[in-house]
């Protein structure tokens, strides 16, 4: 009796553990992203989705779990020989996804190692035909070509690969040293570059500077010298039609002209003295307004003068005549000077009369004279000839 309850006790107990073995391996639970690919007596039988699933326990058995989500796999870096003979260290990395389980588990040993040899391999190929200017700086370029070899053959493994990354390029040391002297040399060419541009900006923009400046100055030195010409202008054209309406007497204009000799040969450039033939005419002039004889053999008797009255100017005597040019204006003087000049010839201010303190200087005598019948009045009109335009000075 005891032993058959054993050994039954045993039997229920072992019945319990190969019940609780067959349920374990019967229910499967999987998570999110993973899928589980199953064999039946060890043939495929199906793909597991996330989820509860009953399996047929010790019939059923679970052959790989494969992660669905995208993947990324860094490579250490591989050494490339460049177009140029040059060895580059390139370390890339990969972004990848599953998307056929069934595929990854039956047509690769291991899709993970593949992708690492096939990565290394393409990369070689690519690199081997550039130089390496090319590959430093055509990176988009060898991504592109790296991703679309490496889709295209993990394509029958169920894997698509997303994107391939170059993470660094590393040339040699020597190589290094060369390009940063280089790049060095670059910098300092564009920075003369940027230094001559603003050099010659400055100039350029000072030159403009300077020209408007002379320009303006120029524009008012111009306008400066045809407003004082217009001035002197006016100014000669009054003293001429003060002269002409005032019948202004020929005495007082040689002392006048006497005083103007000193300041005509007081130039700068000047170093002797200039001496006009009219010199001796004017002292016989100013001797006989001041009572005195003429100097030379043609001066004739002294006439006394006879009582004069002061003649008054012309009201508008001194006033001030407008010519719209200068030139006319002078012109203008010139001819009414010539009309003074001949009518104070033909009035005989040029008499040679002794000066009477009474009569105002520059103007005719409006009185007769009274001169003897016997002795005719003393003409010269040599004697004083109008004043000639300054003489150059004598080098």
């Amino acid at each position: 009796m005891e032993f058959g309850s054993v050994l039954g006790y045993l039997v229920l107990i072992i019945g319990v553990i190969v019940v609780l073995v067959a349920l374990s391996r019967a229910v499967r639970i999987v998570p999110q992203a993973v899928e589980l690919v199953v064999e039946r007596l060890g043939r495929y039988s199906k793909t597991l989705n996330p989820g509860l699933h009953l399996l047929w326990p010790f019939i059923d058995r679970v052959r790989a779990g494969v992660d669905m989500r995208e993947q990324v796999v860094s490579f250490p870096p591989q050494p490339v020989i460049t177009s140029d003979n040059l060895v580059v260290e390139i370390d890339t990395v990969i972004y990848f996804q599953v998307t056929n389980s069934k595929s990854a588990v039956y047509e690769i040993a291991n899709y993970i190692t593949a992708i690492e040899q096939l990565t290394v391999t393409t990369i070689r190929n690519v690199i081997g035909a550039m130089d390496l200017e090319q590959t430093l700086t055509s990176r988009d370029q060898i991504n592109g070509q790296l991703r679309g070899v490496l889709d295209e053959a993990t394509g029958r493994w169920g894997i698509r690969v997303n994107r391939v990354e170059l993470k660094s390029i590393e040339p040699p040391a020597s190589v290094q040293g060369a390009m940063e002297q280089q790049m060095r040399a670059e910098r300092d060419r564009r920075a003369a570059i940027l230094q001559a541009e603003g050099i010659k900006q400055s100039a350029i923009l000072t030159a403009e500077g300077q020209k408007q400046s002379e320009i303006l100055k120029a524009e008012g030195d111009a306008q400066a010298q045809i407003l004082r010409a217009e001035g002197e202008s006016r100014a000669i054209l009054q003293v001429f039609d003060a002269i002409h309406r005032g019948d202004a007497d020929p005495k007082l204009l040689s002392y006048q002209y006497l005083q103007m000799l000193p300041q005509i040969a007081n130039g700068k450039s000047s170093t002797m003295w200039v001496v006009p033939t009219e010199f001796t005419a004017a002292l016989g002039n100013i001797a006989k307004g001041f009572g005195g004889g003429g100097a030379g053999p043609e001066s004739g008797p002294v006439v006394p003068a006879g009582p004069t009255v002061r003649s008054e100017p012309p009201a508008s005597s001194f006033k001030a005549k407008s010519l719209p040019d200068p030139a006319e204006a002078l012109a203008e003087a010139q001819r009414q000077a010539e009309a003074a000049t001949a009518d104070a010839t033909q009035a005989g201010t040029r008499s040679g009369a002794p000066f009477d303190p009474t009569t105002s200087a520059g103007q005719r005598p409006a009185g007769p004279r009274s001169v003897p019948s016997d002795e005719p009045e003393p003409r010269d009109p040599g004697s004083f000839p109008p004043p000639p335009p300054p003489a150059p000075p004598a080098g």
